[in-house]
């Protein structure tokens, strides 16, 4: 892997374990997820600098398995509370409201963690509270990734589980085009690498499938 990133983000598809991940309502109803092993198994620190920041998003009823992956990522747990999102209604601006445990659940949390030594932050302003309007499931708002931008400047950066490229992230993830690297449990593929060395050469179904066999 050639590609070393000082700031991966990530957003997994976590598997509810609860009754409210039956039926239709259930994240498994609406979007593909992983279990947590699986998610574990990404090689993420291939992609992860000497030192680098992970700002990842986490489930409220699975606090232990959010730290197993970060774990297993190879990071070291930083704050659970890295940037706390208030998710709002689109049209109204007043306060969603959405399912939850004994109180009715209006934010997600999104993690920070370290490997390595933290890198610099350019921008001591930015404040943790967050508050954005709630969009299609599972997508967080743009201005997170504009707020770590914000916090550690123009350094190399990928998003894990993205849905498009934006502010300068490469990107990996089932909904996106053209991802940076390939990566599934037990391996990793640095593609932007491969088509630097190849001029930009395209790679055909073929020659890809090959390096992924020598990879």
């Amino acid at each position: 892997m050639t590609g070393k990133y000082t700031l991966i983000y990530a957003d997994p598809p976590w598997t509810y374990r609860d009754k409210a991940a039956d039926g239709e309502r259930g994240a498994g109803f609406k979007y593909p997820v992983m279990n947590v092993l699986d998610i574990c198994r990404l090689p993420v620190w291939d992609l992860a600098a000497d030192d680098c920041l992970l700002a990842m998003w986490w489930v409220p009823t699975q606090p232990v398995e959010a730290l197993k992956v970060v774990e297993a990522w190879g990071f070291k747990l930083m704050t659970m509370k890295g940037f706390t999102w208030h998710k709002t209604n689109k049209h109204k601006g007043n306060s969603a409201i959405g399912m939850g445990h004994m109180t009715r659940a209006n934010s997600e949390d999104c993690l920070f963690a370290v490997r390595g030594k933290l890198p610099a932050r350019m921008d001591a302003s930015i404040c943790q509270h967050v508050t954005a309007p709630r969009m299609e499931n599972s997508r967080k708002p743009d201005v997170i990734r504009e707020k770590l931008v914000q916090l550690l400047g123009d350094v190399p950066r990928i998003e894990l589980f993205a849905r498009q490229s934006s502010h300068g992230f490469d990107v990996w993830g089932n909904q996106c085009d053209g991802p940076a690297v390939q990566l599934q449990p037990g391996y990793a593929l640095d593609i932007k690498g491969m088509a630097k060395a190849f001029k930009n050469a395209p790679l055909s179904p073929s020659d890809n499938q090959g390096r992924e066999r020598a990879a």
